[in-house]
């Protein structure tokens, strides 16, 4: 059964048991799922306000793209598990001689590129879930303001936890470069995403 189709009870359960996934990578990509579900909610409930009329269009634009965004982080919730089922069966090839051995190495650090590339992609759906929550700051439903400051939490979550997944991985990657080329990349786009998610978070308790 995939990730995305388990009750929250039974994801929770097969979390905490001692199977290896899912694990952070996929805990990452479900704080995300629920961040953009969360801004997508007080879009909806911006839209059809006669109190909030002058900012319709962006709330409409904004839930759109905040759905598309939640589905997009099921997906690769339910990919990043896959992609570490990868490296584990890799893993487990012979290694007997040594053609199976560098097949088996070979193989290894091919899945290590796949378990890196799910939480990169994570980090930046969560950058961009976080501008489009910015983007409705101040301008929707002040009822579900705190509603927003939990959006904020949630993609801070999202996008830390997927780096730590990246570093995780790029510690075992043979290809230096390429490594590097996730690190800063990564490194980046958290210095525009945590300053951004306490900007939501701070405004939104001095609106409560």
């Amino acid at each position: 059964m995939k990730l995305a189709e388990m009750q929250v009870s039974q994801f929770a359960d097969v979390l905490a048991s001692d199977a290896p996934a899912p694990g952070g990578g996929s805990t990452a990509a479900l704080e995300g799922a629920l961040g953009a579900a969360l801004t997508a909610m007080v879009c909806g409930l911006t839209v059809g306000k006669k109190k909030y009329a002058e900012f319709q269009e962006l709330a409409e634009s904004a839930q759109k793209k905040a759905l598309d965004l939640k589905a997009r982080f099921v997906d690769v919730m339910d990919r990043d598990t896959e992609a570490f089922n990868v490296v584990s069966a890799a893993f487990a090839l012979p290694k007997e001689t040594d053609e199976e051995k560098a097949a088996r190495s070979a193989a290894i650090q091919e899945g290590l590129k796949g378990c890196t590339k799910t939480p990169f992609e994570m980090m930046e759906l969560a950058m961009e879930t976080l501008e489009l929550t910015d983007s409705i700051l101040g301008k929707s439903n002040a009822s579900a303001a705190s509603d927003l400051g939990v959006s904020a939490l949630s993609l801070r979550a999202a996008i830390q936890g997927a780096w730590l997944n990246v570093l995780i991985n790029i510690g075992t990657l043979k290809d230096k470069e390429l490594a590097e080329d996730y690190r800063k990349k990564g490194e980046a786009l958290l210095a525009r995403a945590l300053p951004l998610a306490d900007k939501i978070y701070e405004e939104t308790v001095k609106v409560l």
